[in-house]
């Protein structure tokens, strides 16, 4: 099992990425903590990983703030005494925002990128008293290049997620913390065409959406001992887009 007896924390775990990165970390051996703002499905999520046999409990906490960061992380350690690894994957599209609407910079910065930033500086100050830890952060293939669609603060809060992987990672390397960025790219089943309903499959070279559980895989590389030497990288994860 690639992550025997780790102690892991997945925000935005209810559903799509998160819940598919839940399954398979439990499946590899690690004790999971999920969290979300979606209570209900985040326990159902929860129970059917410890039906199957894994290690899992729900912990609901909006991660746009600090003292629900604060109270989840409480949570895990007091729980399993220590943590081994931080997910970053909760956030929300720009699909609900007009590209005018001024209060939507504010929105998709404080849950897309602020929070990464407040939970990977509360998480980095347990796993730097233990010398060692993981933490991954969810950005997009927006957070690279610039896109046709969406509201402009998406784009900005995932790139704000690439840099601030990078800042930390250059600060936490000599604790034994590494901090890594995934940027994946048109998912299924969040997206399939666009408003105008354009096939966004035809901008992959792939020529399809990407699985959750093609992203997990990712996720469990940057997350387990086998990336060891790897901190500040960027992995796209979106069948050649940013290829081209």
């Amino acid at each position: 099992m690639r992550l025997k007896n780790k102690i892991a924390i997945i925000t935005g775990a209810a559903n799509g990425m998160g819940e598919a990165e839940a399954r398979l970390f439990a499946q590899e051996g690690a004790t999971v903590v999920l969290s979300d703002i979606d209570d209900v499905r985040g326990e159902l999520v929860a129970g059917q990983i410890r039906l199957d046999g894994g290690q899992a409990t729900f912990f609901k906490a909006d991660v746009s703030r600090t003292d629900d960061w604060k109270a989840l992380l409480d949570h895990a350690v007091s729980t399993h005494s220590r943590l081994d690894i931080l997910i970053n994957n909760a956030g929300i599209s720009s699909s609900s925002f007009g590209i005018d609407d001024l209060d939507a910079w504010d929105t998709l910065m404080d849950v897309n990128s602020k929070s990464v930033y407040i939970g990977s500086q509360l998480a980095a100050e347990i796993m730097k008293k233990a010398g060692r830890g993981s933490i991954v952060n969810i950005s997009s293939i927006f957070g690279i290049v610039g896109g046709e669609t969406g509201h402009p603060a998406y784009h900005a809060s995932k790139a704000a997620v690439r840099n601030v992987s990078k800042a930390l990672a250059v600060r936490l390397a000599s604790h034994g913390v590494r901090v890594n960025s995934v940027h994946p790219g048109y998912m299924t089943p969040m997206v399939s065409s666009n408003a105008a309903g354009v096939d966004r499959a035809s901008k992959s070279p792939m020529m399809r959406l990407g699985q959750p559980i093609e992203v997990a895989y990712g996720v469990l590389f940057l997350a387990s001992d086998e990336a060891s030497f790897v901190t500040g990288a960027e992995l796209a994860i979106d069948g050649g887009f940013l290829a081209r």
